[in-house]
């Protein structure tokens, strides 16, 4: 799964990269979680658009959210036939831009696991350049008419790379497939489909960290030092926190992107 991710990329490098017209201005994340706002990526009438959307799908036949679980992840081998996501597949696919994201490994014997961070292999420069999550979008709509867009990342099993670390990981969708998945009017779910694969074992690289990303309040340049190089944490924490799913806002409560 992927439950924590990162987005620290300029607006301007983010906008370059998913060729949108729009021109947010929004700061770096280092620690992004479920239940909060986040850039997404899709395409309407032929243009790629950017919006923002909170983390979590709700399904439009959902009744009650609060009653509903939050759907951060989508897996990628059910989305054509899950009741929850087909329609997405079908009509609402979205991409997410990231910098990375974080993964937790079990440790042989017990105790906490150990955090990693995953981002694209650095170059010859040693930048390392932002990736496009698989995403898919709904629009909530609620008994008093308010809205909500939600959206979820796409996951499937890991490749060489992380599987070591854990066994799912986010589908990434190389830029010039940008269209074809997110041309819904014209490519079909079934084709879409064929972009959710391991990403290439060349693709990523990953190392330890800071238990200090457990703590969603922890957001700061911090948490992908490497673990050999960060301080000593004098109380690191031993479980990871938990956002709760939120009630449902009005658009006008989306107005900022953190």
């Amino acid at each position: 799964m992927c439950g924590r991710y990162v987005i620290t990329s300029t607006p301007e490098a983010i906008r370059a990269l998913f060729g949108y017209g729009e021109q947010p201005n929004f700061p770096p994340r280092y620690n992004v979680a479920p239940t909060q706002p986040i850039p997404v990526v899709r395409l309407l009438d032929g243009k790629p658009c950017f919006a923002l959307m909170h983390w979590g799908l709700i399904p439009s036949w959902v009744k009650d959210p609060k009653t509903f679980p939050l759907l951060t992840n989508a897996r990628g081998e059910s989305v054509l036939d899950k009741p929850a996501f087909r329609n997405a597949m079908r009509r609402r696919r979205c991409l997410i831009p990231a910098d990375g994201f974080y993964e937790w490994q079990a440790r042989d014997t017990a105790g906490p696991k150990r955090p990693h961070f995953v981002r694209a292999r650095r170059d010859a420069g040693g930048n390392a350049p932002p990736l496009a999550f698989a995403g898919l979008w709904e629009t909530w709509t609620g008994p008093n008419g308010e809205e909500i867009d939600t959206a979820a990342i796409v996951t499937t099993n890991a490749n060489r790379t992380l599987s070591a670390i854990h066994g799912r990981m986010p589908v990434f969708v190389p830029k010039e497939a940008f269209e074809l998945w997110l041309d819904c009017a014209n490519v079909e779910p079934g084709v879409a489909a064929a972009l959710i694969r391991p990403g290439d074992d060349a693709l990523l690289e990953a190392y330890e960290i800071s238990p200090a990303v457990n703590r969603v309040a922890n957001d700061s340049a911090a948490l992908i030092v490497p673990a050999s190089a960060a301080p000593e944490q004098p109380e690191p924490a031993a479980s990871i926190d938990k956002p709760k799913p939120k009630k449902a806002k009005t658009p006008d409560d989306q107005a900022s992107l953190f």
